[in-house]
C-alpha cells in the first residue's frame, strides 16, 4: 500500500511540474486516454494497487456497529466497502478542487462533474454489496418474527432464490449490451467524454453478481443461528458512538 501510493505521489508530482516545463503536458484528457502514455498507465495501476491494498487494510477494522463477518465473501464485501469510503473522500477532494478553481482562480474544470458521476456510480454499487453484507436493506419482520424457525428458513430460502432469479435473468438479458459497450469502451459524450457507459455497464453486471453470491452466503451463514428477535429499541452502540462523536467535539 505504501509503495503504491508513494509511487502514486511521486508521479503525481512530476506530471504536475511537466505542466510548467513541457510544451506537450499530460492532462486529466490523457488520463481516460492511457494508449501510447506508459506513465499514465503506470499512474493509474499505481492508483488502482493504492486504492486496493488501502482497502484491503481498512477491513481488518470493525466497527462497533458492524457484525463480524461470518463467511469467507464476507471478506471480500467488507473490502469493497472499504473501497467505496475511500471513493467518497475522493469525490469531496474532486469537488473541493472544482470550487477552488472555479470560484478562486475563474478556471473551472471540464472534468470534476464527469468524475465525480463515475465514482459515485461504483460506490452507489458497492454500497448495495456492503448493504447485503450488514444485512441493512429494509426488511419488514411483523409476519417473519411471528413464523417458527423453519417457516423462517423457508423463507429465507424463497427471497435468496428471487434474487439469484433476478441476477440471472439481469445478467441474461444485459451481457451482450455490456460487452459491446465495454469493447468499444463506449463513451459519455461530454468534453472530457470519460469511457463512464463502457465500464460502469459491466460493473453493473459484475457487482450484482458479487451482491447475489453475498446473498446465498449469509443464508448458509444465518442457517443454524437461533432466531433473532428484532424491536424498535435503538442500537445501543450506535448512541454511544453518537454520544463519544458529541462528546469529542
Amino acid at each position: 500500500m505504501i509503495g503504491f501510493s508513494a509511487l502514486t505521489g511521486v508521479i503525481f508530482l512530476w506530471l504536475v511540474i511537466n505542466q510548467f516545463i513541457s510544451s506537450d503536458p499530460i492532462g486529466m484528457h490523457d488520463m481516460v486516454r492511457p494508449a501510447g502514455k506508459p506513465l499514465v498507465s503506470i499512474m493509474l495501476y499505481s492508483i488502482f494497487g493504492a486504492l486496493l491494498f488501502a482497502s484491503i487494510y481498512l477491513s481488518d477494522t470493525i466497527g462497533a456497529i458492524e457484525p463480524c463477518p461470518d463467511g469467507l465473501f464476507d471478506y471480500v464485501s467488507l473490502v469493497c466497502s472499504r473501497l467505496a469510503m475511500i471513493s467518497i473522500a475522493l469525490i469531496v477532494i474532486v469537488m473541493f478542487y472544482e470550487v477552488v478553481a472555479r470560484y478562486a482562480f475563474n478556471r473551472p474544470t471540464l472534468w470534476a462533474n464527469e468524475l465525480s458521476l463515475w465514482i459515485a456510480a461504483f460506490i452507489f454499487l458497492f454500497a448495495g454489496q456492503y448493504a447485503m453484507q450488514q444485512r441493512s436493506h429494509i426488511r419488514i419482520y411483523v409476519i417473519y418474527d411471528l413464523m417458527p424457525r423453519w417457516m423462517q428458513k423457508t423463507a429465507d430460502v424463497i427471497s435468496v432464490g428471487l434474487i439469484v432469479i433476478f441476477t440471472f435473468a439481469l445478467v441474461w438479458g444485459g451481457y451482450l449490451d455490456a460487452e459491446a459497450r465495454f469493447m468499444r469502451m463506449e463513451t459519455f459524450g461530454t468534453a472530457w467524454d470519460p469511457p463512464i457507459p463502457g465500464t460502469v455497464k459491466p460493473a453493473i453486471l459484475f457487482i450484482i453478481v458479487l451482491v447475489c453470491i453475498q446473498a446465498v452466503s449469509n443464508l448458509i451463514a444465518d442457517w443454524n443461528k437461533e432466531p433473532e428477535v428484532h424491536t424498535d429499541e435503538p442500537d445501543e452502540h450506535e448512541i454511544e458512538a453518537l454520544r463519544r462523536t458529541l462528546e469529542e467535539k
